[in-house]
Order: structure tokens, then C-alpha cells, then sequence
């Protein structure tokens, strides 16, 4: 059960949204790499955040892939491509099979809830009882974190990096920013797949300043010319990140996401945060990021707090946010020490870098 190809899952049975719509027709991408082995223990199962896709290896190296801590030779890691995506998955462009007819945005609300729903019928799918790790970061965390309250008994470590429990008002506020400059581009209710595009392009330049941070802005982007008066190396660059995104993803789909992503409360109907959070059994590590602005280290701080026995560890990085991502050799030397024997039954110190 290995293919470094990308798999389609049909639902064999309509999805029911949470908020009682139903999708009739339901595919979801996937990847697989390694093998299982003879105990079916080894899975590692990694949750995506808002526009990666469901090759894990492309787009977390240094964490993921050869002579790596998640080293296909030793692990078989599944990585799906979430609900509302472009990568493969039922999203708004993809076409009714019965009618030929597109959504756009018609596509009906998704939460963080219903992707996981489609990530546990994946499971199903694939016959795995028991997932060693699962993993996320963002987005993807939101995702990791619902699903480990929904499943408790299903994973024996969960790493959460750059998350939370509840989606804040920040964050919400830098979602709407982008949407309400998607929405303001014309073409966005055109009904065509490139629709919105421009609006995608600057919906990318203000989410990157929540990506980031002031010391990354600085140290890379500053002009090196004081006496240039117009098109800055730092206007430049938040334009070629514009068309980076629109050349690989879509406006629809980006607005669908964002709003999965607002949608996240896993205390919602569980009487809270805290005792939602208090539902989780896995061993589980939460790492923060100090210049993270979008997902502050007081969020991943909360996480750690109310999971029983979870370890909280905190990198420094100038990339903000994006360190997830980046910092791989950070992130490696805190899963090895989350993994070490002397720390399976230990309280929850703070690790230090």
C-alpha cells in the first residue's frame, strides 16, 4: 500500500455538512508513501495547511521524505488533500458529475469538522486502526487537534505546531481582509475557474503579513539603494507572491478555506475549550513559534495547558508564522526529544531549544 502518485478516495456515501447541507458526490486526493509494516503501528498522518496539496513531501523537506525524521523507509505516512482545495479534492470548481454544473461560490460552507470527516473516511478506506502520529501545522493543526478530541482512542502522539483551539478574532480579521479583496475584483462572480484572480493576488499580499514577521521584512527585503523613490524590493516582492498563488490555486476555493479556518472552535457543542481539549488521550507536543503573529505563542500556550500531559515546546525563527515550515531542524530536535523514552511519562515541562 504505497504509491508516490496521487490517489482518489470516492465516499461511498454522500457527506452531510455540519451545517446540514450535503454533498452527494465526495473525492478526496491522497498520497501515500512507505510501507505498513507487519503490525500496522508505523502510520504518521499529516494534516495540510490552507494551499499546500497532499504531496507532503514537496512541501515540508527537511521534516519529510529521505534521511528525515519521517523517513518513507521507515514510516507510512498519509497526507489527503482537504475538502474545498483545488489539488484534487470535491472543491467549488469541481463539476456535479450528474449535472456537469460548477459551484463557484455556491459551494456550501465547509468546517474544520467536515474535513475531518473526510479524513476519517479516508481511514476507514485504508483499513488503519491505529495512527502512530498525526501531525499538523496552521490550518492543518486545526484540523489535527479537532480530530484527536473527536477520536481519542485513534492516535498515540499528536504534534500540533503554529495552531489553536479556537480560530481568533485576528485571524479572523486577516480572512476577511482577503476576501473582502477577492470579492472586490469583479471577476470573481463570473463564473469562470480564473475568476477573481487579481483579487487572489492581493488577497496573498495581506495574508503575507501575517506569514511573516518585521525582522524577515527587514533583513530581506529592505532596499539596499537609499536613493530609489518607487517599486521597492518589498512592494516587488509582495507582487511576485501574488502571482506565485495564482498561477497554482483559486479564488473560489481560497475563500471556501478561509472560512473553514474561521470556523474552527472545538469547543463549540462541548461545553468549551478546556473541556474539549480534556477529551484528547494521545502523547501530544505543541510547538509554538516566538514571532509568530497570526498564531501567537499564547494560543499553542492554552493547547498545552488543558491536553493532559502534553509537552509544550517554543522555537525562535525570524520567518513568523511560515517557521512551521521552514525551521525543520528545529522542529526535528523537539520530536526527538518528544519521542525519547525519559519523556513518555513525564508532566508537561516546557522544552527548550
Amino acid at each position: 500500500m504505497s504509491d508516490f502518485d496521487q490517489q482518489i478516495f470516492r465516499l461511498p456515501r454522500p457527506l452531510r455538512l455540519e451545517s446540514g447541507a450535503v454533498l452527494p458526490h465526495v473525492e478526496v486526493a491522497y498520497h501515500t508513501y512507505g510501507h505498513l509494516n507487519a503490525s500496522r503501528d508505523n502510520v504518521v498522518w499529516v494534516c495540510h495547511a490552507l494551499t499546500a496539496n497532499a504531496d507532503v513531501l514537496s512541501w515540508w523537506p527537511g521534516l519529510f521524505g529521505k534521511d528525515t525524521h519521517f523517513d518513507p523507509a521507515d514510516w507510512f505516512i498519509v497526507c489527503a488533500n482537504i475538502l474545498g482545495s483545488c489539488y484534487g479534492s470535491t472543491g467549488p470548481l469541481t463539476p456535479n458529475p450528474e449535472t456537469e454544473e460548477v459551484a463557484y461560490q455556491q459551494f456550501p460552507l465547509l468546517t474544520i469538522r467536515d474535513l475531518v470527516s473526510a479524513h476519517e473516511a479516508l481511514r476507514e478506506h485504508l483499513a488503519l486502526p491505529r495512527i502512530h502520529t498525526l501531525i499538523g501545522g496552521s490550518l492543518g493543526g486545526q484540523q489535527a487537534v479537532e480530530w484527536a478530541i473527536q477520536r481519542p482512542e485513534l492516535f498515540e502522539n499528536l504534534v500540533l505546531l503554529a495552531t489553536s483551539a479556537q480560530h481568533s478574532a485576528w485571524g479572523i480579521a486577516f480572512n476577511e481582509a482577503q476576501r473582502l479583496a477577492i470579492q472586490a475584483d469583479p471577476t470573481y462572480t463570473s463564473a469562470t475557474p480564473d475568476g477573481g484572480a487579481a483579487g487572489l493576488r492581493a488577497a496573498r499580499a495581506v495574508a503575507l503579513l501575517s506569514y511573516r514577521s518585521y525582522e524577515a521584512y527587514d533583513l530581506a527585503q529592505t532596499e539596499p539603494n537609499e536613493s530609489v523613490l518607487t517599486d521597492f524590493r518589498a512592494s516587488s516582492y509582495q507582487r511576485y507572491q501574488g502571482d506565485k498563488l495564482v498561477a497554482r490555486f483559486n479564488a473560489h476555493s481560497y475563500v471556501t478555506l478561509s472560512r473553514a479556518m474561521d470556523s474552527h472552535n472545538v469547543g463549540r457543542g462541548r461545553g468549551g475549550v478546556k473541556a474539549a481539549l480534556g477529551r484528547i488521550r494521545a502523547r501530544t507536543l505543541v510547538i509554538g513559534i516566538t514571532s509568530d503573529v497570526l498564531f501567537p505563542p499564547s494560543e499553542q500556550q492554552l493547547l498545552a495547558q488543558h491536553i493532559q500531559g502534553a509537552l509544550y515546546a517554543e522555537m525562535g525563527s525570524q520567518y513568523g508564522h511560515d517557521g512551521f515550515l521552514i525551521e525543520t531542524a528545529q522542529i526535528t530536535h523537539f520530536l526527538e526529544r518528544f519521542y525519547a523514552p525519559s519523556y513518555v511519562s513525564q508532566p508537561a515541562p516546557q522544552l527548550s531549544i
